[in-house]
């Protein structure tokens, strides 16, 4: 009987991962690639360079896949890999265009980025983008996906401190950025 691949857990590692590295990536593309493309949209504020670097991710994990040793969650795994990929991509466009980014703007004005149109929304995601890149990085992944500290600090390598202080400092540079700023 083979194993179902439905879970972190139930998916094979090291030489169980042996002849069935099409089956464990396909689910883990179909069970992960919203949140990393969510993830990489909140950061980059792009859907083409989510798109990009969505794809850059799964490349990243197809070549890494025979080398997973099960150390940790497959999802904590993915997303370290989708963050460096983001990070390095926002280092390589930060030394090459010295403006930050906007968030896209569509045809009917709004970025595409916002809860249900909602002005707030749009604010919040304006000010987001203002932040330093590692900053952002931890504000995306504790306050929009909702990951634990201990989650956060599986996937950047960094202490549960030290995640703290940088979630702390986004949030006090984020209120006052809003709070003081006016469009």
């Amino acid at each position: 009987m083979v194993k179902p691949i439905v879970t972190d857990r139930g998916l094979p590692t090291g030489d169980d991962l042996k002849g069935r590295e099409t089956d464990v990536f396909n689910a883990l593309v179909e069970r992960y690639s919203l949140r990393v493309y969510q993830h990489m949209r909140r950061m980059t504020g792009s859907h083409e360079d989510a798109d990009d670097l969505v794809q850059e991710t799964y490349i990243k994990v197809w070549k890494a896949l025979p080398g997973f040793r099960g150390e940790s969650e497959w999802f904590t795994w993915i997303y370290r890999i989708a963050t460096n990929v983001c990070l390095s991509y926002l280092e390589k466009r930060n030394r090459t265009n010295t403006v930050g980014f906007e968030p896209e703007v569509h045809s009917n004005g709004t970025s595409g980025m916002e809860l249900d149109g909602d002005a707030i929304a749009h604010r919040l995601n304006t000010c987001v983008a203002l932040l330093p890149d590692k900053q952002r990085a931890v504000f995306c992944m504790r306050y929009y996906d909702e990951l634990t500290y201990e989650e956060i600090s599986g996937v950047t390598g960094t202490s549960i401190g030290a995640l703290k202080a940088s979630y702390h400092h986004a949030v006090k540079k984020l209120e006052d950025y809003i709070l003081h700023h006016r469009e």
